[in-house]
């Protein structure tokens, strides 16, 4: 049961939600919470869209998978669910999203998006994993700005892997299905993220 009941969907401003039906399909019920702070989830919501804007070699699919390795790292089914339902969105196939935990041994990723992911895991681990040999591994292959997008997107997703653990956030329809059918078999169930 969530700790916050998510505000109505029709309270939300009109722009936040126009934002999550592209990349979602609905409005999260994350955001429903964080809107009975309208500013939080506005300025949520700004940030959201400043770091997965795209300005160099990364793309949306990319970035939905390195917010995946993130949130799996945390443990959060909430955004794990959320980030598979749109990396599916934004093209992933069913090979990448089958082998996103095992991308290490994994032909479906090349050594860029590799480094990365290894980049994801360090970095969203507690105490904090990155090292200098992984900072060096991450430069071969990334630009400054490419990497500050990377660990926007991780940093992004460690700020909702917090909430929507912490509140419980009740998991969506679109994102239950989704990773039923895409996550069941690694491992996902839905947690506490119910009604």
């Amino acid at each position: 049961m969530p700790l916050v009941k998510p505000l109505p969907e029709s309270d939300v401003p009109a722009d936040l939600s126009d934002f999550f039906a592209v990349t979602l399909g609905v409005t999260p019920n994350s955001i429903r919470t964080m809107s009975h702070r309208p500013a939080i989830a506005t300025a949520f919501t700004n940030l959201n869209r400043a770091v997965m804007e795209n300005h160099g070699q990364l793309t949306n699919e990319l970035k939905r998978l390195l917010g995946f390795v993130a949130s799996r790292v945390s443990g959060c089914q909430y955004c794990q669910a959320h980030t598979a339902l749109a990396a599916t969105r934004f093209g992933t196939t069913d090979a990448r999203l089958n082998d996103i935990w095992n991308f290490r041994d994994s032909e479906h990723f090349t050594a860029a998006e590799k480094a990365a992911f290894e980049f994801a895991v360090a970095a969203a681990s507690i105490p904090n994993a990155v090292d200098d040999a992984l900072q060096a591994r991450l430069r071969e292959h990334w630009s400054d700005g490419d990497i500050v997008e990377i660990l926007g997107v991780i940093a992004l997703f460690g700020y909702l892997n917090r909430w929507n653990d912490s509140m419980a956030t009740t998991l969506e329809e679109a994102p239950t299905r989704s990773s039923e059918q895409h996550l069941a078999s690694q491992g996902w169930t839905v947690g506490k993220h119910t009604d």
